[in-house]
């Protein structure tokens, strides 16, 4: 019974109104004669692929789920395979490739809008592609022109897909304590031997072949996180015409029971001897790896952003339908039994908060991927180091704060269906099911909250923060004069001063204790994602305001989502910087017997 349809007005507005993406690559070669019409062609394509070919299969695959066989192998749910047949006849895995392996050569900023609209439709089935682009960044970044010539056309084309193999038994985040061993062999491969847990499409039917990224370790490899290395396996092994050979000791030993995106298997895998080749240096694996996991993260973000837009959706159909009660007001639709729960004040919060969580997050994805764009394309060496700065400050708050977002939409979703929205047949309960696991893998968010507090701010002495912080101000001081502007411009200029002052204090406390980055990073990560998105709804009302004329009702509402997150979602920030500023003393008094 759920629905979706691409927002299209929506993601149009972000990329030509408020991001002037067409004026942006007129100044990267690379995509100088990529117009407005071939990015509409394409996104609305995208949005159609989406709606039409995967989202039909989401519930059936979360009802299905994967299946292991006998002998180790993993078929998908009905439907997957013909889907993903039909996103490779279509071009899609190609879409921002490099050229030279057999790509589009197209932005980034196009492929973020394919994944929203893909997360929307269904986040199991796009985890198979998605971390296949993962690996193909990794490996043409880092990978050996041997490696690039037997992996980078067939990952490009989706003939294969690929994965990345991190997590053990005994370690998550703690990548410093990983067992498996790398053995060196006389013809220069390896023999990879260990096991890996949580490996999300870790086999599968949809592809010929299935290349692993894996973490492990060299015999002579020192402690930690600085003996790692990383290796390409692949489940099959690669002849030297490159033809696929005989079983490479790859097995899928077990898929793992879960709550949801029970459409992606999650595998247990196993690593018998299995053949792999160096990529990048001996012991900096996780330089290699970061590569991938740094867009895995941005992915999450955009499986979030995709799972609050198809949420909010359902949710006002649902609202609009549903009558219960009467408006406290009288009576909206005296014609009928009742009214339409739309009505209600807190039915209304529900839904301006999804709406406000999934305009924001568009807003927020496609600006970093114009960023990313622009770091890797631009002439100007000095305009790449800034945005790469910024995509660096940016890319823990996109995984973290979005996919809390998300949680919180999807349950407030499920709460606009009530008792519906629990069950099954509405769709609503597996949204839910499904954005809780955004907020745990690619790095907890409580992980990526240290990341953004103790590396990317304090790290170095807030350089990153204060470049965003330049635009911040200098939005203020171009639109703080307009009279209609205020409303929007002063309370973010509060928050922006609020952020430099509780980074400055946050930062004087761990220099005597370094359990208050602990302490804060968590709330200090949410108040830093506030502070962007009201920079960036500050800059889409100023938008609307200067085409609410136009008799077009987007602009209205948008400039209504805008006042509703100013008013009702930015004020949590008051919360969060006097539990960020209480520290780390109440949360370590107690000895740990005690608990």
């Amino acid at each position: 019974m759920p629905k979706y349809d691409p927002p299209l007005r929506d993601i149009q507005f972000v990329i030509h109104e408020l991001l002037n993406a067409e004026k942006a690559f007129s100044e990267l070669p690379a995509y100088q004669d990529v117009d407005k019409d071939t990015m509409n062609q394409i996104i609305e394509e995208a949005g159609r692929f989406a709606s039409e070919v995967a989202f039909p299969l989401n519930q059936i695959g979360d009802k299905e789920g994967c299946t292991r066989h006998e002998d180790g192998s993993v078929t998908t749910p009905t439907g997957f395979k013909t889907a993903y047949d039909q996103y490779v006849a279509g071009g899609w895995p190609a879409l921002s490739c490099d050229p030279e392996y057999g790509g589009q050569g197209l932005p980034q900023l196009l492929n973020t809008v394919l994944y929203e609209t893909l997360n929307s439709a269904n986040q199991a089935w796009t985890m198979y592609p998605g971390l296949s682009h993962g690996a193909y960044e990794c490996l043409h970044a880092h990978g050996t022109p041997e490696q690039k010539s037997i992996y980078l056309e067939k990952l490009v084309s989706g003939k294969w897909t690929g994965t990345m193999c991190l997590t053990e038994p005994q370690c998550g985040t703690d990548l410093g304590i990983l067992k498996t061993k790398a053995e060196p062999l006389s013809d220069g491969t390896y023999s990879i031997n260990g096991t890996k847990i949580f490996i999300s499409s870790g086999d599968h039917d949809l592809a010929e072949n299935i290349v692993h990224l894996v973490l492990a370790r060299l015999p002579d490899a020192p402690k930690g996180t600085k003996g790692i290395s990383l290796f390409a396996v692949p489940k099959y092994a690669i002849n030297t015409d490159g033809s696929i050979g005989g079983n490479n000791k790859v097995t899928c030993g077990s898929l793992e029971h879960k709550m949801g995106i029970h459409g992606n298997a999650t595998c247990v895998m196993n690593f018998d001897g299995a053949i792999g080749t160096l990529v990048g240096e001996p012991h900096k694996g996780l330089n290699a790896m970061f590569v991938m996991m740094n867009a895995a993260r941005l992915g999450v973000g955009m499986q979030s952003l995709g799972l609050t837009e198809v949420a909010y959706q359902n949710s006002v159909v649902y609202a609009k339908e549903r009558l219960q009660m009467r408006s406290l007001s009288g009576a909206k639709a005296p014609d009928k039994v009742a009214d339409p729960i739309i009505v209600h004040p807190d039915v209304r919060r529900m839904l301006l908060t999804q709406r406000a969580y999934a305009e924001g997050a568009r807003a927020f994805a496609y600006w970093t991927a114009l960023m990313i764009d622009t770091e890797l394309n631009h002439p100007d060496e000095s305009v790449r180091k800034d945005t790469a700065d910024m995509v660096t400050l940016l890319t823990p708050i996109i995984k973290a704060f979005l996919t809390d977002n998300a949680f919180t939409a999807t349950n407030e979703g499920m709460q606009v269906f009530g008792g519906h929205g629990y069950i099954t047949e509405w769709g609503m309960e597996q949204y839910v099911r499904d954005a809780r696991i955004n907020m745990i893998y690619e790095g907890t968010n409580t992980i990526q909250s240290l990341d953004l507090l103790g590396r990317k701010v304090l790290g170095d002495m807030g350089a990153k923060l204060r470049k965003f912080g330049k635009l911040v101000e200098n939005f203020i001081d171009e639109e703080g004069v307009r009279k209609e502007m205020q409303e929007f411009v002063d309370p973010l200029a509060d928050i922006a001063s609020k952020v430099e002052k509780l980074t400055k204090e946050v930062g004087m406390k761990a220099m005597m204790n370094h359990e208050e980055v602990g302490a804060a990073a968590v709330p200090y990560l949410r108040i830093v994602g506030h502070l962007v998105y009201a920079y960036l709804f500050a800059r889409m009302a100023k938008i609307a305001l200067v085409n609410k004329t136009s008799g077009d009702p987007f602009y209205e509402a948008k400039l209504a989502t805008a006042r509703f997150y100013f008013a009702k979602l930015l004020p949590e920030t008051a919360y969060l910087i006097r539990n960020a500023r209480a520290g780390s003393k109440s949360l370590m008094a107690m000895p740990a017997d005690l608990f």
